[in-house]
Formats: structure tokens, C-alpha cells, sequence
């Protein structure tokens, strides 16, 4: 049930950057960490994060793991999500994913363009496997901050509805 835009439980979430220098501890992971703060900051609980090199396999089985394991209803991963070699982000999710949800990552291109000619290069997706909302999100602190607030508002009632808390969607007629 939501409560101004509040879940209740609050929504469980994992982030889970994917960077090969991050997780050999030669980069600073920045973006992860502001995904954690913008989600707390909207009443969320982050349950785990995560640093896996940009490896599709080790990707998938994370994916996989997180949402098959009952304790998040969104992950949001970070990184390799552009036209790089090792960028593998949306192939590894498009592998674990049951259905799409391409809305999120289409009005995250849309709302970046007006910012930035770059948007072009995003490949990001979202989708659902189970009851778990998954999302990519670029790898730079910035973008993150921008591309969360485009969705933000949305998660809610995307995790009620994968709850079973929720099936309509239309506003109520005045």
C-alpha cells in the first residue's frame, strides 16, 4: 500500500556496478553509491550492492541470483550500458529478464537527450524476471542522479504492481 508515493513494506532494492577497474579495486566506484543515497533518499532500503567486472556471465548469474533470492524488488545496475567492447550491461539482462519494460529506459534517453547529444549511445533496458523490476542506469555519478529522477516517481506503483498489490493504472475519472 502506498503512502505518498511511499511503499509500505519500503521497496528492497540491490545496485550493483558493473565496471572491470572498479572490481579489481582500481577505480573508485562513484556511481553506485549515488544510486544508494538517491534511493534512501526516497524511502527505499538497499539490501546489497555489488562490483562485478563487465564479464556478461558474471553479470547474469547476479541478475539472476538477486532476483530469484526473495529479498529485492528492484536492482538497479550502473555501467556498461554504452557502445565500449567490454559493455555487456543490456545483453546480460536481456538474457535474465522474463518481460521488458522499455518505458523507463525510453524516457531516460528522452529526458538525457535534451542534456546531452551522448544519450544516443545508451543501450540501457529494463524488465522484470519474477517479481523484480530491473533497470540499467549509466555509469557516471551525473547521469545516475538525472536518470533516477526520471524514474523515480514511476517505482512505487511498478513494485506495487509487481507486488500484486496493485492492476490499474489509469487515474481515477474526476
Amino acid at each position: 500500500m502506498t503512502r505518498q508515493g511511499t511503499l509500505e513494506p519500503p521497496l528492497r532494492a540491490a545496485v550493483v556496478t558493473l565496471s572491470d577497474k572498479g572490481s579489481a579495486g582500481l577505480r573508485e566506484d562513484r556511481s553506485g553509491p549515488v544510486l544508494c543515497g538517491l534511493l534512501e533518499e526516497v524511502g527505499s532500503t538497499v539490501v546489497s550492492t555489488h562490483i562485478v567486472p563487465d564479464d556478461q556471465h558474471v553479470i547474469e548469474e547476479l541478475l539472476r541470483a538477486l532476483a530469484d533470492g526473495g529479498t529485492v524488488d528492484l536492482i538497479l545496475t550502473t555501467g556498461g550500458t554504452g557502445l565500449a567492447p567490454r559493455d555487456c550491461t543490456p545483453e546480460a539482462t536481456l538474457a535474465v529478464i522474463d518481460r521488458a519494460a522499455p518505458g523507463f529506459c525510453e524516457a531516460m534517453r528522452a529526458v538525457s537527450l535534451s542534456i546531452t547529444p551522448h544519450a544516443m549511445l545508451s543501450r540501457a533496458v529494463a524488465g522484470t524476471r519474477g517479481k523484480v523490476l530491473i533497470i540499467n542506469m549509466p555509469g557516471s555519478p551525473k547521469a545516475c542522479r538525472e536518470h533516477f529522477a526520471v524514474v523515480a516517481s514511476a517505482l512505487p506503483h511498478a513494485v506495487e504492481t509487481l507486488r500484486g498489490w496493485a492492476f490499474e493504472c489509469a487515474r481515477p475519472e474526476s
